[in-house]
């Protein structure tokens, strides 16, 4: 990777991060009514996202470009746990503000400050990312020295799987409390951010153990088959919210799922990458970063024709705008399975 493309790479995360923060604080500025009181928000720390993605892209960059310093490697992932931490805090001050817009928001925030740990943990679990193609080079499965000790893998996977449970208990009780429409919607929406944090345990559990060099050829399958499990579960509730709710106002959230669907199989193309380019030649890992481009692209679609028909029906306002920042976030995961694809594939026959 040269130096310019490695630029292109890491202002990617930072431009969507800008365009969430400025396109939420826009929303919210613009009015307080309902929709915008919960769409604002959610876009505003979709940037957080983006802001530890970023930490993830420029760990791994600095590394195969040779810049990567003492300092750099643990400021980095200390940007993302701030950043996640800042989210949750600011989910929990919206959650108690009376309407049901801010009610759905705070909780909504407080999940993707969930989503925020679990990348900022992908970035940790790469500060020695450049073992990864040593170790896939080795005839055998035996650990390196230089990578993370049985102990540090199983923090870095047990952090991730915490968060998730965390995120699974969250809308549970969500679900649990009461049966009101704020309820059911955050509880939804939660679902969904609960799917993107389970499917993060195999983003982090992958580079993990390979940086370990202890990725076994079974895991491939396991871990692939678990995020396209978690976005499947995510789409078709989404469908389902759809259709059975259809002509109802909460209906709009399965649109919101479909969205954190495709956030889910945007993370699959770094997973399926891990594991096709592990002791092995991938002829086709330059065509992977397709993946989050036709995700992105999907949410950017889909959006568009919410705005549409949130001409005649209200309800569509905040799957509109919400879309167009899981749209952020995909494009964003595209900068990184593209370095991932750049410093770990093998292009040979």
């Amino acid at each position: 990777m040269n130096y310019g493309i490695s630029v292109l790479f890491r202002a990617i995360p930072l431009v969507m991060a800008a365009f969430c923060f400025s396109y939420g604080a826009y929303i919210l500025a613009a009015g307080n009514d309902l929709s915008r009181l919960t769409a604002g928000p959610v876009i505003f720390f979709l940037g957080s996202i983006c802001v530890a993605l970023y930490t993830t892209a420029s760990t791994i960059i600095r590394q195969l470009i040779g810049t990567y310093t003492t300092a750099a490697k643990y400021i980095l992932p200390m940007i993302g746990y701030a950043f996640a931490l800042m989210t949750i805090i600011c989910g929990l001050f919206i959650i108690p503000a009376g309407d049901p817009g801010s009610y759905v928001a705070g909780h909504v925030v407080c999940g993707l400050g969930l989503i925020t740990t679990c990348v900022a943990t992908a970035a940790t679990s790469s500060t020695r990312f450049v073992l990864i193609p040593r170790n896939s080079e080795k005839p055998d499965f035996s650990p390196n020295p230089a990578g993370f000790s049985a102990n540090q893998v199983q923090v870095l996977t047990g952090l991730a799987v915490l968060v998730s449970a965390i995120a699974w208990i969250w809308c549970i009780c969500l679900f649990a409390v009461s049966n009101s429409p704020k309820h059911f919607v955050a509880g939804s929406v939660m679902l969904g951010i609960a799917c993107v944090c389970t499917s993060l345990i195999a983003l982090v559990a992958s580079i993990a153990r390979q940086v370990r060099g202890t990725y076994s050829m079974r895991e491939r399958g396991m871990w692939m088959g678990l995020v396209l499990l978690m976005g499947a579960v995510a789409f078709v509730f989404g469908l389902v919210m759809i259709f059975v709710h259809w002509g109802e106002t909460v209906n709009f959230v399965g649109f919101v799922l479909i969205g954190l669907a495709l956030i889910c199989w945007s993370i699959s193309s770094k997973v399926i990458l891990l594991a096709k380019i592990w002791h092995n030649t991938f002829k086709l890992a330059s065509r992977i970063p397709i993946i989050p481009v036709v995700t992105a692209l999907a949410c950017l679609f889909l959006g568009a024709f919410l705005f549409e028909e949130a001409l005649f029906k209200a309800k569509y306002f905040v799957p509109a705008r919400v879309l167009m920042g899981f749209g952020a976030i995909c494009f964003t995961l595209f900068s990184i399975v593209s370095i991932l694809e750049s410093g770990t594939s093998k292009k040979g026959a």
